[in-house]
């Protein structure tokens, strides 16, 4: 019986994530990195009330704070799943995530503890290693317990059911390696950069998580059952230091993203005799390198500045994008100006034989048509 509700509930959750993509304009966010910000809780649900705090009020402050730091960056598009106390539904979060086609979602909360724990942890979608984990899921969880028609909603679904939250980690791991890198980077920033305890990246079936399809993560911020945690929390200090340590990590996980980088590898000083050739080159393919990234990325026009005839190869753990393809050195020179002048200034040629990637001085030593 038991398996028959899981059966039931996954493949409730595999129709909501591909209803989600109904009506998706790709290029409504115009290139621009997208960051979906989650204030956990809202309305009638306060999240914990730790020392008479109210989770769902400062997760608000420290999610507008965060976007009110990157809409400063113009390539940067940030949108909130709610920007004043109100109630929205955990899968509701999670489609707002899809339909924006987002790069990013991040979702943050406050924890609470019977002891005077303490402490910032930042968690990603995955089976809960230990039971102290799934007790953080299972209070967040218990959001859906606000909500109307939550059994018809998430299929079921129990956050007080260990079986149900293993359940959700069914075919979620495509995003899992991004999701731990910038959980990562939030949890360096929060240790070194702030002094607070570091309570590490962790895995636990967080059902909001679950619902996006793209990098996610959860964000604990500390205890407001802690008397000093719970004190820094609600300070405007506090939150104004969180919010920036989250925003610096989305920032350094965009940088590390976006590589427009050059192999050195492959970029010789050309023979001078060789550095106008019109010919073409037998066996050589000739592409030009526009970026590089540890995403993968649609190779449509809009991902490249309008560029038509983009392919992607992945080499190592970097994916690396190329414009154009030809055999004639002349006609690869008019694209590599062609790409400099829509806006990739470092784009470079590179060659291949036989499918592999070669110098350039090497593919231009041989024999021309």
């Amino acid at each position: 019986m038991q398996t028959n509700k899981l059966l039931v509930f996954v493949s409730f959750i595999i129709v909501l994530t591909f209803s989600s993509f109904i009506n998706v304009d790709n290029n409504q966010t115009n290139n621009k990195f997208v960051v979906v910000l989650d204030a956990g809780h809202g309305g009638k649900d306060p999240g914990n009330l730790g020392n008479g705090y109210k989770e769902k009020d400062i997760a608000l402050k420290v999610v507008l704070a965060i976007g009110k730091e990157l809409e400063k960056d113009p390539n940067i598009k940030v949108i909130y799943t709610r920007k004043t106390d109100v109630l929205v539904d955990l899968f509701v979060r999670g489609k707002i995530a899809n339909k924006a086609n987002a790069d990013l979602f991040v979702s943050v909360h406050c924890d609470s503890h019977t002891s005077q724990a303490y402490g910032a942890g930042t968690f990603v979608l995955g089976t809960h290693r230990n039971q102290t984990n799934f007790e953080v899921a299972k209070k967040e969880n218990s959001a859906i317990f606000h909500e109307e028609d939550h059994e018809k909603n998430y299929g079921g679904f129990d956050p007080n059911s260990p079986e149900s939250v293993i359940s959700i980690m069914l075919g979620q791991e495509e995003y899992l390696d991004q999701s731990i890198h910038l959980a990562s980077l939030i949890q360096k920033n929060f240790a070194n950069k702030l002094k607070r305890k570091n309570r590490n990246v962790k895995q636990a079936g967080f059902i909001v998580l679950h619902q996006t399809v793209m990098p996610s993560v959860l964000v604990e911020l500390g205890f407001l059952t802690n008397k000093k945690e719970g004190a820094y929390l609600n300070s405007k200090k506090g939150q104004r230091e969180m919010a920036l340590s989250i925003k610096d990590a989305i920032l350094e996980y965009k940088k590390a993203l976006y590589l427009n980088v050059s192999d050195l590898a492959y970029i010789d000083d050309l023979p001078e005799t060789t550095k106008h050739s019109k010919e073409t080159y037998a066996d050589i393919i000739f592409k030009v390198q526009i970026a590089a990234s540890s995403k993968a990325l649609e190779t449509k026009p809009y991902n490249f500045k309008g560029l038509n005839n983009v392919s992607r190869d992945k080499e190592n753990n970097l994916y690396k994008y190329y414009y154009g393809e030809t055999s004639n050195y002349n006609t690869i020179k008019k694209l590599e100006e062609e790409a400099k002048a829509t806006g990739f200034k470092t784009g470079y040629i590179v060659a291949f034989k036989d499918g592999k990637k070669i110098s350039l001085t090497e593919a231009l030593k041989t024999t021309a048509n």
